[in-house]
């Protein structure tokens, strides 16, 4: 019978890891630096009820530069594979922090369109995470299990709703003084939201279906 085991820890991966592991970092790096550099100077603000383009770009580049990789790179699958998943669930649980998303709809920041689901969504995949990691920890086959996969797809899916839902609620704004918008979405530091964590977070729930469905695959 088959033994589900967890990714090795970092320091017993092999040595090979280790370069594309600097050039993760990397380009993580450069990647947040960029978001800042391009929010400091208004470059994702666009005028009312028109599309925002500029955030749209900032969520799919990553995502489509990050799907790249996984195909034209052995060495960058096989990292992504060797994550340690409790430690990707345990990252998710940061989405707590949608309360925010409630604090500024309460203070008319944001609208409720947007706020209340993205906010609510959020807090609850953030609870969720650390009985995610709960499981893995005492049982690693968790990760092929379909509470797990559920998970992730919803999770998934909130994220997915909260940036549509953004974008809509830009569009169909004014511009009226005094109207509530998405605007503030558009400027640091909110804006590191949907340009740096959104994109972020669906790379994790991806790395984290790609590791189930080996799972899955290896007891089959």
């Amino acid at each position: 019978m088959a033994t589900d085991v967890l990714p090795r820890p970092a320091e017993s991966q092999p040595t090979g890891l280790s370069g594309i592991r600097l050039s993760v970092t990397l380009v993580l790096t450069i990647w947040f630096v960029l978001v800042v550099s391009l929010g400091g100077v208004g470059a994702f603000v666009g005028p009312p009820g028109t599309p925002p383009i500029a955030i749209a770009i900032g969520v799919g580049a990553p995502l489509v530069l990050f799907f790249a990789w996984l195909r034209v790179s052995r060495s960058f699958r096989d990292f992504v594979l060797s994550l340690d998943l409790r430690l990707i669930a345990g990252i998710q649980a940061w989405r707590w922090a949608g309360l925010g998303f409630l604090s500024l709809y309460t203070y008319k920041v944001l609208p409720a369109m947007f706020a209340l689901p993205a906010g609510l969504g959020d807090m609850a995949v953030g609870f969720a995470a650390p009985w995610i990691v709960l499981a893995l920890v005492r049982r690693p086959g968790f990760a092929a299990s379909p509470t797990f996969i559920r998970w992730n797809v919803l999770g998934i899916l909130d994220l997915v709703v909260a940036v549509s839902l953004g974008a809509l609620s830009a569009t169909l704004t004014t511009g009226s003084p005094g109207e509530i918008s998405t605007a503030p979405m558009a400027t640091l530091p909110l804006l590191l939201i949907p340009a740096f964590l959104v994109p972020l977070f669906l790379m994790l729930h991806a790395a984290a279906l790609m590791q189930s469905r080996q799972t899955i695959s290896s007891r089959a």
